[in-house]
């Protein structure tokens, strides 16, 4: 049936995305002691995870076309976006299978919600960090005009997301 189905792909994107909110506090916290070699563990990991979700995702647009379309009849107007696909295929269930996909599904995109909203504030910081330690190599350096430069020596341009640094000066 697509209520245990959808249930079930609802429930495993949820414990995924939580999951991940984990390791993003990890890398948050590797970041902050400066150790890089769990930063690069947990972003292997995080890609890992991601590739579920989305699996987990298609997974469940296809559940909603199969109810959708499931005996060759439409039981509703084909809706383009996901979350209205959901809303009329839970209209369709009784009131209390209902009432609890939408508390999981309202949970999944909070988490997902809160999520996002963590990892644009660390990316923030990270951007922070990187100006900063621009700014702090224009005084110091003026002759190299802020120029970064990576463990190899190679030089990183001004728009990069992201940064690194040789342990020693």
């Amino acid at each position: 049936m697509s209520y245990e189905k959808c249930r079930e792909i609802l429930l495993k994107e949820t414990e995924l995305i939580q999951n991940a909110t984990d390791l993003q506090k990890k890398m948050q916290d590797a970041v902050s002691k400066r150790e890089w070699t769990d930063f690069e563990g947990h972003f292997s990991s995080i890609s890992a995870m991601e590739s579920e979700i989305l699996a987990l995702e298609k997974e469940r647009e296809g559940l909603f076309h199969d109810f959708n379309t499931g005996d060759g009849k439409k039981k509703t107007n084909r809706m383009p976006d996901p979350k209205g696909q959901f809303y009329a295929m839970t209209a369709l269930l009784p009131a209390e299978q209902r009432n609890d996909l939408t508390d999981i599904y309202r949970s999944l995109k909070l988490k997902a919600l809160k999520m996002r909203l963590t990892n644009d504030a660390f990316m923030h910081h990270l951007i922070n960090i990187r100006e900063s330690l621009s700014e702090f190599f224009k005084l110091v350096f003026p002759d190299r005009s802020g120029k970064m430069y990576t463990s190899d020596g190679t030089h990183l341009s001004h728009d990069m997301r992201s940064i690194v640094l040789n342990k020693r000066f």
